[in-house]
């Protein structure tokens, strides 16, 4: 497997990610943001934060299958959280876990939320975007 996931001494260890990933692959896929929408463009989850997190994470997977990569190639995650508290953590990891159970996966990739104030749409309160590795 071209992807070691690693939670190294000195540092958390965090249930939802992990904090290093080691790449040896040699195709890097690149996603384009994900946000709730099927794939016929309706919205999905207006402003049900937990089923947009469930929706992105399904288009993530969608859109890694294309260049035959799945969440366990996924060697860093980005996701931008419109008006974040720590509050809604809780809301967060729902919709991964319901997404996760759906794909049958486990998205342990290193994690970086970055709160924002407003994405490209107005009704959009999450998107995702990842980087794999294949070998």
């Amino acid at each position: 497997m071209p992807i070691t996931l690693v939670n190294p001494d000195g540092l958390p260890e965090v249930d939802l990610y992990r904090q290093v990933s080691v790449a040896t692959g040699s195709k890097l896929v690149f996603t384009a943001g994900q946000i709730a929408r099927d794939a016929d463009g309706n919205k999905v989850g207006e402003g049900d934060f937990t089923a947009q997190v469930e929706q992105c994470y399904l288009n993530v997977g969608t859109a890694l299958a294309a260049a035959g990569a799945t969440f366990d190639d996924v060697v860093k995650l980005t996701v931008y959280l419109v008006d974040w508290t720590p509050d809604k953590m809780a809301l967060f990891t729902a919709g991964v876990a319901r997404a996760a159970e759906k794909l049958g996966v486990t998205p342990a990739a290193p994690l970086t939320g970055v709160g924002v104030a407003a994405l490209a749409e107005p009704d959009v309160l999450v998107e995702v975007e990842a980087t794999a590795v294949l070998g």
